[in-house]
C-alpha cells in the first residue's frame, strides 16, 4: 500500500535482521533508481528529513544518499509490500543515483526505463522550458508565440499524422505523432497541464468505464 508515513511497529523486520530491503523508483518515469537497505532508524530518518536514507553495511551507520555529492533523494512515497518486510520508495533524484555517474544503479536511462518512462522525462523538460526559456531554444520560441501559436502547431501536426497513416510509411507516421506529442506537451504546458494530467483524466475514464 501506499502511504506519506509507514509506521515501523507495521513492519516485519526480523526476515533481514532489523534491516528491510529498500527499491527507490523514480517517481515520474518509474525508472528503477537503486537497492538499498534500511532500518527503523533510517526509516524514521527518511520520513522526517523527506530526504532518502539508508543504514550502510559497510560504514555500519545511517547514510543519507547524496550527503557528499549533493546528488540526494527527494522522497515522495513509500510502498510496503504484501509481506511487509520491503519497502518501495519513489523519490525524485537530484542528479545521477549512481557513484560512477548514471541516472541509475543499474544502467543508463535507456536500459532500465519503462518504455512509456521517456513521456515523463519529456514532460519535465518541456516543464523545465518554460520556467528558464533558454534562447535559442525552439521550444522557447513555441512559448513566446502564443497559445493561438502553439495550437496552430498542434493542428497542422495533427493533421500531418492522419494523413501520414493514410499515404506514408510506418516510420514517416512515427515521426509525425511524435511531432504531434511534443507540441501537444507544449500546449498543455503552456495551460499550466501536464502529460500526467492527461494520463489521469485517460485512467478516471477507464475506471468509470469498468464499473459499467
Amino acid at each position: 500500500m501506499t502511504t506519506s508515513r509507514i509506521d515501523p511497529d507495521a513492519l516485519d523486520w526480523t526476515k533481514g535482521n532489523g534491516l528491510l530491503p529498500a527499491i527507490v523508483q523514480h517517481w515520474q518515469s518509474g525508472e528503477v533508481l537503486m537497492l538499498g537497505y534500511m532500518n527503523a532508524a533510517a526509516l524514521a530518518q527518511t520520513q522526517a528529513s523527506r530526504q532518502v536514507t539508508f543504514y550502510s553495511r559497510s560504514k555500519q551507520r545511517l547514510w543519507t544518499k547524496g550527503e557528499s555529492s549533493g546528488h540526494v533523494l527527494a522522497l515522495k512515497s513509500i510502498r510496503i509490500d504484501c509481506d511487509a518486510d520491503t519497502l518501495l520508495l519513489q523519490a525524485d533524484p537530484h542528479g545521477p543515483t549512481c557513484h560512477r555517474g548514471s541516472s541509475s544503479c543499474f544502467g543508463e536511462h535507456a536500459e532500465v526505463r519503462p518504455p512509456l518512462g521517456f513521456l515523463a522525462e519529456l514532460d519535465a523538460l518541456v516543464a523545465a522550458r518554460h520556467a528558464e526559456r533558454p534562447v535559442g531554444s525552439y521550444t522557447t520560441g513555441l512559448f513566446e508565440g502564443g497559445i493561438r501559436r502553439m495550437a496552430q502547431k498542434v493542428g497542422e501536426e495533427g493533421v500531418e499524422t492522419a494523413l501520414a497513416a493514410v499515404a506514408q510509411d510506418d516510420a514517416e507516421l512515427l515521426g509525425e505523432a511524435a511531432d504531434l506529442l511534443f507540441h501537444l506537451t507544449v500546449l498543455l504546458r503552456a495551460r499550466g497541464l501536464s502529460l500526467a494530467d492527461v494520463a489521469a483524466r485517460l485512467a478516471q475514464r477507464h475506471q468509470a468505464r469498468s464499473r459499467t
